[in-house]
């Protein structure tokens, strides 16, 4: 009864004002401040080429130390939802495409009324939780488990194709949700590529947290980027002023600093022939006014 109860405040917490749910992304890890909630992460992909198989996607959150999703109850289905609603909110792009999650089933094509039993999470749970759309599952070849995510598809005679299960071939290509252990302290991992076999789609694996959770800390460096490279251009803007005064200083020094020897000496000459100039008209002239006398 108390982890149904923390459950459904988790989910209360991602659709209040002022809690975190505008930062549920794709490849976000969401861990909850406290031992009763697990982590979870949604893994979209926007080009259909990039997703997986049940096997892969089960494989992915595994190396990452979760499994694929296991539900306990409906107020984790709840949660769940929840999430997937604020990932596929108006504007973020993200449309159609289901999510695998841990329910499969092992066996051979079994298609008597006893098929559904044999339906078991990859996690080891014991959950008898289930949530299947209309008539589903059909069995036969499809014994892996997805989540509906189709918005904009007509409602069937199920209703809307959201969030209730259909089971799928296995090989079939979807995106995923993975679970984990409760992170009481979570930290920020490194970034990293969350599937080794799609070179072209890396995401972030962050911890999110707000209104209880964690800080997130790319959020608050992301924004101050264009702050830091305006600061660097001024810097450098100084730098090279603070280098062109200095150089053009060295300069008029250099341009005022005695004259060399070779240079006086030039100079010395200069002044003695014009010295000499001035004198010989005196000279003549002194010696021309004493031969009239």
């Amino acid at each position: 009864m108390i982890r149904v109860v923390s459950l459904l405040l988790g989910a209360a917490l991602l659709c209040s004002h002022g809690a975190f749910c505008r930062r549920v992304v794709s490849g976000q890890k969401v861990c909850f401040a406290d031992s009763k909630h697990p982590c979870y992460k949604m893994a979209y992909f926007h080009e259909l080429s990039s997703r997986v198989s049940f096997q892969e996607a089960r494989q992915a959150c595994e190396s990452e130390g979760g499994m694929l999703l296991s539900l306990e109850n409906e107020a984790e289905q709840k949660l769940i939802e929840s999430m997937l609603q604020n990932l596929t909110k108006p504007g973020t792009g993200i449309s159609d495409g289901d999510f695998w999650i841990g329910l499969w089933r092992n066996g051979d094509g079994q298609t008597s009324g006893a098929c559904p039993d044999l339906y078991q999470w990859s996690d080891g749970s014991s959950s008898q939780y289930r949530n299947w759309y209309t008539d589903e599952p059909s069995c036969g070849s499809e014994k892996c488990v997805v989540m509906y995510h189709q918005p904009t598809a007509n409602p069937g005679l199920g209703g809307p194709y959201l969030y209730q299960w259909n089971d799928d071939r296995c090989n079939m290509k979807h995106n995923y949700i993975c679970k984990y252990e409760p992170e009481i302290n979570p930290t920020e991992p490194v970034e990293k590529p969350y599937l080794t076999n799609q070179p072209g789609d890396t995401h972030q694996n962050v911890v999110v947290t707000e209104a209880g959770i964690i800080p997130n800390l790319i959020y608050v460096i992301i924004p101050t980027i264009p702050l830091l490279l305006l600061i660097l251009v001024a810097f450098g803007t100084c730098c090279f002023q603070m280098l062109h005064k200095r150089k053009a200083r060295r300069n008029f020094i250099k341009d005022s600093t005695p004259l060399s020897s070779e240079c006086l000496a030039e100079s010395l000459n200069s002044n003695l022939v014009h010295m000499v100039v001035s004198v010989i008209p005196c000279h003549v002239q002194n010696n021309s006014h004493s031969l009239n006398q």
